[in-house]
């Protein structure tokens, strides 16, 4: 059958093959590795019969893939509403995905270390940016978001520091783009290593809306400055 460059989880058929939805669907990799389910060696099998294989109930994969849905709802304007959204939907996706995407890194790195095209020090850098983002995060979340609901206070100098910890984070995703050549593996690429670039992609799409949100949506109404593109 023919596989759409992106699949939408909760349209996923049983017949789709398991090396398919693991490069289209950012995610499932880590939801066919908590089945036991191999989506590179031996991904070129319908995902019903891979579910058979290991003894494992299809409804419940399709419906962990399910909750991978990324369909997009516009993000609430308020800011009651508009923190706890950047929270549940860029916060803890992050660091949901971060690890799985250096755990691939850290494969596709050693399998393929001999090949020109491997991405070297890719999981490294991986790492350094999830590091980074939780104590970011952890600092937003426990110290900046709860200051935001409960005060009407100027705010210019943790709001300042919140950016420019975002223009660090714009040079490390221009850095990761470099090193996947803007997300496209190499001709015959395993599909781990697709399911990797894959992931990046993704990591980069959000975290530039993530920014955006609050770089000039959020952050300019606690202080005073100028809107900035992520």
């Amino acid at each position: 059958m023919t596989i759409p460059d992106t699949i939408v989880p909760d349209t996923l058929v049983p017949d789709t093959l398991v090396k398919d939805i693991a490069v289209a669907v950012p995610g499932a990799t880590a939801v066919f590795r908590r089945y036991k389910i191999d989506f590179c060696c031996k991904g070129g099998v319908p995902l019903s019969e891979a579910a058979t294989a290991r003894g494992v109930d299809l409804a419940l994969v399709l419906g962990d893939l399910a909750a991978l849905n990324g369909d997009e709802t516009e993000a609430p304007d308020a800011t009651e509403a508009l923190i706890p959204y950047i929270v549940e939907r860029y916060h803890e996706v992050h660091r949901a995905e971060f690890p799985e995407a250096i755990r691939m890194a850290r494969r596709v790195e050693a399998v393929h270390r001999d090949s020109p095209d491997c991405p070297h020090g890719l999981g490294d850098l991986l790492a350094i940016m999830a590091h980074e983002l939780d104590e970011h995060q952890a600092i937003e979340e426990q110290m900046l978001f709860p200051a935001m609901l409960g005060s009407h206070y100027d705010l210019t100098h943790p709001v300042a520091r919140m950016m420019s910890d975002h223009e660090d984070l714009g040079e490390q995703l221009e850095a990761l783009a470099r090193l996947t050549t803007d997300f496209v593996p190499p001709h015959g690429a395993c599909t781990t290593w697709r399911a990797l670039y894959a992931a990046c992609q993704k990591l980069d799409t959000d975290l530039r809306v993530h920014m955006h949100l609050e770089n000039n949506i959020l952050f300019p109404r606690f202080a005073d400055l100028p809107p900035v593109t992520a």
